[in-house]
């Protein structure tokens, strides 16, 4: 009889992520990231061409967390609806990452065709989306994307029958500040005036923009920074701590999940995932906290699902200190993840 052993699949191989430890500079992205990862929470960044966006986009499947059986499961059959499965490998066990061109039409990214097939969004499912030179984008995929980051799945109609695939997934951005990439840059100078700006930035809706939880400038580096010959702290280490927060929101979910959902890919797995009653519960903020947290609402303009998000990231951060309540520090530095996108 044929034994077949998990282990073994489970070890399958995969293409080799890029590790922290050669990103030369961007403490600040970088810990956005460890965040992103943490929390399973979207992330976008800005920054001039050449600044590192797309290697640190990259380096991100590193520090995520092993995928469970069940979620290798999930994403092989996605895969093999799609025609993708890899003829030499049966279970797909390495977090998807997806990274489709600019060009890619609405059905590409969110899934269609005659014969209803996966499209991006369902691909990265338990993994990464990465869109570079976002702006770039058909506006209609863009605004196609709002619906599965708010729900995790995506829907798809026909006359004979409605389909629903998951779509729980890391959405990851990268654009120029401006057309020409140069805008606010120390060095080169932009040739792009304030209306190209303006309508360049735009082609990002605020209700888009929303439903990404950690925006995050990557600036030039000096040259200190690209001659510095120490290595940075490397993937691993920033794994340990990305799956000890993953931990802690696995056990603090465990009793919501224990009730009756249609699927798996419905349930809680991680603090991006929670809605308006697990806010409340989950994410309540200290004395100080909650203080800064209301000057800051007033003062940014938030909507109340942007108040949320912050709320989210915030506990996210606070899992990573090992902290049980939500402290001041940690309302602050989920605020500074939302300043970038009044540029926006």
């Amino acid at each position: 009889p044929y034994r077949l052993d998990i282990n073994e699949l489970l070890e399958s191989p995969g293409a080799a992520a890029s590790d922290f430890s050669d990103i030369k500079g961007q403490q600040a992205a970088k810990r956005a990231l460890e965040v992103a990862a943490a929390g399973g929470h979207n992330l976008i960044m800005l920054g001039s061409p050449g600044s590192g966006k797309t290697l640190l986009a990259r380096s991100l499947p590193g520090i995520l967390p092993e995928m469970t059986f069940q979620e290798s499961i999930e994403v092989t059959k996605i895969h093999s609806l799609a025609g993708l499965l890899p003829g030499n490998w049966p279970l797909v066990t390495k977090r998807p990452f997806r990274s489709p061109h600019h060009t890619a039409s609405p059905v590409s990214i969110i899934g269609g065709g005659r014969i209803p097939k996966p499209g991006e969004v369902s691909l990265a499912h338990n993994g990464v989306l990465f869109l570079d030179e976002m702006p770039e984008f058909h506006k209609e995929t863009l605004e196609a994307l709002r619906q599965p980051l708010e729900d995790g799945i995506v829907t798809i109609s026909r006359i004979n029958a409605s389909l629903t695939y998951p779509a729980r997934l890391m959405l990851v951005g990268a654009l120029n500040p401006c057309p020409c990439g140069y805008y606010g840059d120390p060095v080169r100078e932009c040739s792009c005036t304030p209306h190209q700006i303006q309508r360049y930035l735009a082609r990002l809706s605020g209700p888009l923009l929303d439903r990404i939880d950690l925006h995050v400038e990557v600036p030039r580096l000096p040259y200190e920074d690209l001659s510095d010959q120490n290595r940075g702290e490397s993937s691993a280490e920033i794994k340990k701590r990305v799956e000890y927060a993953r931990t802690v929101q696995r056990q603090r979910f465990q009793a919501d999940n224990k009730r009756d959902t249609p699927k798996d890919f419905a349930k809680l797995h991680c603090n991006a995932c929670m809605g308006p009653r697990e806010v409340r519960e989950y994410c309540k903020p200290g004395k100080k906290a909650r203080s800064l947290l209301k000057e800051a609402f007033g003062r940014l303009g938030l909507s109340a699902r942007s108040h949320d998000r912050v709320l989210k990231v915030a506990r996210t951060i606070a899992d990573l200190a090992g902290a049980e309540l939500i402290e001041e520090t940690h309302i602050a530095e989920a605020l500074q993840y939302r300043s970038p996108e009044r540029k926006l």
